[in-house]
């Protein structure tokens, strides 16, 4: 399960070093769920919005994700 807290590296960053954008090198998730968590944290879901980050933190625009967990259980 990701958190809220959790970096993922970017994989497949459409932009070159050059110019007015840098590589996205993470994702930041801004907004996850409001009533699920693991651990105190956040889940991230299907819905929940974040941006891609260069190195130097300058922001590139939102990720595309493209495979998710349909399901958990919780106990």
């Amino acid at each position: 399960m990701a958190t809220q807290n959790d970096t993922f590296l970017v994989a497949g960053c459409p932009f070159t070093p050059g110019g007015t954008y840098h590589p996205c090198v993470v994702v930041k998730w801004l907004v996850a769920a409001t009533r699920v968590r693991v651990n105190g944290q956040p889940v991230v879901l299907r819905d929940s919005t974040g941006i891609c980050q260069a190195a130097d933190q300058a922001p590139q625009g939102p990720p595309n994700v493209i495979v998710t967990q349909v399901r958990v259980k919780g106990g």
